[in-house]
């Protein structure tokens, strides 16, 4: 059993509300105390990992059972924090739906079960978490444009591929959740 000082229920929220209240809830704890964090959300998984790891908080890891993720999260010291970074280079939803004929590369970073029941045609299914071991995958001499259901997870993606050495990607916000343009089911 993990020693938690504070539990944030987040069971039934979607992203990007379990990083959001994760946010706020870490404002009310101490240095070096343990966060727990339950969620339903498959793709939290993922999101916690990287936004820990993106604000400079130690992603302790997750526990599944059944549906439900417990996920922990140690909050790090003032000196240990980092500034949150977002990923510059962003484009929005219109202008990826301008783009679609284009020799452009889309990598939806949603989970499996979110791209099937409607994505952009001809996007990559590539969940946030294996981005970094799926990275060679993608053409680097192209343009890729970076898309999740928000932009956040796409953002967290996109930081990735910058540490990759990828030049020519763009985070699409607000993403999948406002996308009027065409879609296709898996």
């Amino acid at each position: 059993m993990i020693k938690t000082d504070l539990t944030l229920d987040a069971k039934g929220l979607a992203c990007p509300m379990p990083i959001v209240k994760t946010r706020k809830s870490m404002n009310e704890i101490e240095a070096g105390q343990v966060l727990e964090v339950l969620a339903t959300d498959k793709g939290s998984k993922a999101d916690m990992a990287a936004w820990a790891e993106s604000s400079g908080h130690q992603y302790l890891g997750t526990i599944e059972e059944g549906e439900l993720l417990k996920h922990y999260i140690r909050k790090a010291s003032n000196s240990e924090e980092a500034v949150e970074k977002k990923f510059e280079m962003t484009i929005d939803n219109e202008e990826l739906a301008n783009k679609l004929n284009d020799d452009a590369i889309i990598v939806d970073v949603r989970e499996p079960a979110e791209y099937s029941f409607g994505h952009i045609p001809g996007a990559v299914s590539i969940p946030l978490g294996e981005i970094e071991a799926r990275a060679e995958e993608l053409d680097d001499s192209k343009e890729i444009f970076v898309v999740c259901r928000t932009g956040s997870r796409s953002d967290f993606a996109c930081q990735k591929l910058q540490s990759k050495g990828f030049k020519k990607i763009y985070n699409v916000v607000p993403g999948m959740s406002k996308w009027d343009g065409p879609l296709e089911n898996q």
